[in-house]
């Protein structure tokens, strides 16, 4: 063999020796699993598994389903009482009547007495904790003057909160044909609840209160079997079933699991705990946008001026598969035939976030700059620049 043909031989050897190389072939990115499906639960009537931070429904069964909401009815009645101390109507430490109708209120109790007033912040222990009907209704009476009062505040809240399939008859949960929710409207009511009165988890993560002697123990047996899990509610009567409305923070991220209709305590916790497994284990939230960035631009030969930037005004966080994110699209769709004049901040569409061409999240883009209507010499002058 001669020196040249050992020469080609060699550099043959090496080139299909580095094709083939082990470390190439592990270049090649392995293909992504797939997302498991959410947890079929089947003797759950329906449930929600909410992600706090953007608010995006990570999975639900029938959560449009309107049910029976038993004691989960107290979470409004403790919303408005927070809204009326806020305003300043009431204070957590003013004493509160408690009349001869929230006394003999049959049901859950936590004992209050007529001669004995209690504070607005231990009624809502009450309320909270040992799901007091008469707690609830001292707060109505003096939240909105008399039950059918607050009942009125409380629908009129429902609206505002967009609960679109949500009735109130009464301020405790008591069985009513009219008083009726779903499994997302407690998830979206939770929220709001936690978002403007962040204070209400430190009473709902306790695990019993004690008032006049008496101590309670929570009606909400998740915050015994898992230590991450801080709030909030629990429901029960004939009609409703075992409800858990409950909330967990693990490593800094908190998400909303409401189950309506679960058979016993055990399988309504058990369901809780496979949603809330299934939301931190196999989802991840990611940043997207900071408040004011720009996310696109019209542009509108007769509008001045011709270009317009928009954006978001919050930040935008988004829930996603892990493992997903780089294959999630934006969409901005902009309002047809936008008029000017516009006011800076002014709403002109929204940014769509899709995956797999289904939709996860949509938010508001605004103009991040005033526009008027163009006079039609700078329209000509628009359109020629558009031209060039």
């Amino acid at each position: 063999m001669t020196a040249r043909t050992s020469l080609i031989t060699w550099i043959l050897f090496l080139f299909v020796g580095l094709c083939f190389a082990p470390w190439v072939l592990a270049a090649t990115p392995a293909p992504m699993l797939p997302t498991p499906p959410a947890p079929a639960l089947p003797a759950i009537v329906s449930y929600v598994l909410m992600d706090y931070d953007t608010g995006q429904i990570i999975a639900a069964k029938s959560e449009n389903l309107r049910r029976a909401p038993a004691s989960l009815t107290k979470l409004m009645t403790a919303y408005l009482t927070y809204q009326a101390i806020q305003n300043g109507t009431l204070t957590a430490q003013e004493n509160i009547p408690i009349s001869n109708t929230a006394w003999k209120t049959g049901g859950s109790s936590m004992f209050v007495q007529p001669n004995a007033p209690a504070n607005v912040d231990q009624l809502l222990h009450g309320l909270l904790i040992d799901s007091g009907n008469d707690a609830a209704v001292a707060l109505a009476e003096a939240v909105g003057g008399s039950q059918s009062g607050f009942v009125t505040l409380m629908n009129d809240m429902a609206l505002r909160l967009n609960l679109h399939n949500t009735h109130y008859s009464n301020v405790d949960g008591l069985p009513d044909n009219n008083l009726y929710t779903t499994a997302l409207d407690v998830a979206k009511l939770s929220h709001a609840l936690i978002q403007q009165f962040p204070q209400v988890i430190q009473i709902t993560k306790e695990k019993s209160y004690s008032y006049n002697g008496i101590t309670q123990r929570s009606w909400n047996p998740v915050l015994f079997r898992d230590p991450t899990v801080d709030g909030m509610k629990t429901g029960l009567t004939d009609a409703s079933g075992y409800c858990i409305d409950a909330t967990a923070i693990r490593n800094g991220r908190r998400l909303i699991a409401v189950v309506l209709g679960g058979p016993n305590w055990a399988g309504s916790t058990n369901a809780v705990e496979a949603l809330l497994d299934y939301g931190y284990r196999f989802f991840v939230n990611h940043p997207v946008y900071t408040a004011g960035e720009k996310v696109s631009e019209i542009t509108r030969s007769d509008l001045s001026p011709m270009h317009i930037p928009v954006g978001v005004e919050q930040v935008v966080n988004i829930t996603v598969p892990k493992g997903h994110f780089s294959e999630l699209q934006r969409v901005v769709e902009i309002v047809p035939n936008l008029q000017a004049p516009l006011k800076k901040g002014a709403v002109v569409g929204r940014l769509v976030f899709l995956l797999d061409g289904k939709p996860l999240k949509s938010v508001p883009v605004v103009a991040q700059t005033s526009v008027e209507k163009a006079g039609w010499i700078a329209q000509i002058f628009h359109k020629i620049s558009n031209a060039l």
